[in-house]
């Protein structure tokens, strides 16, 4: 469930991850090696929250890859033939 403070809406690791189809490992890695930039903001726990901003980013990056696998697979299926 989302977090609003001062009107800002925030989310949790998981919920992006389930909102744009990738695993927590994924984002952690994509985090680790620079491809993400890690949240900003942490709750009380030490949770990451991350803004719609931040989720409009890990969505393009999740795009790019879906579109770079689909026309890798178009190729590989083009020379089989």
């Amino acid at each position: 469930m989302p977090v609003t403070i001062s009107e800002q809406t925030y989310y949790r690791t998981a919920e992006i991850c389930l909102m744009v189809g990738i695993g927590k490992s994924t984002l952690f890695r994509w985090i680790k090696e620079g491809i993400m930039k890690d949240a900003e903001h942490r709750d009380r726990r030490g949770w990451r929250l991350f803004t719609e901003d931040e989720v409009d980013r890990v969505k393009t990056e999740v795009n790019g890859i879906r579109r770079n696998h689909v026309a890798e697979t178009l190729r590989e299926s083009a020379v089989s033939q």
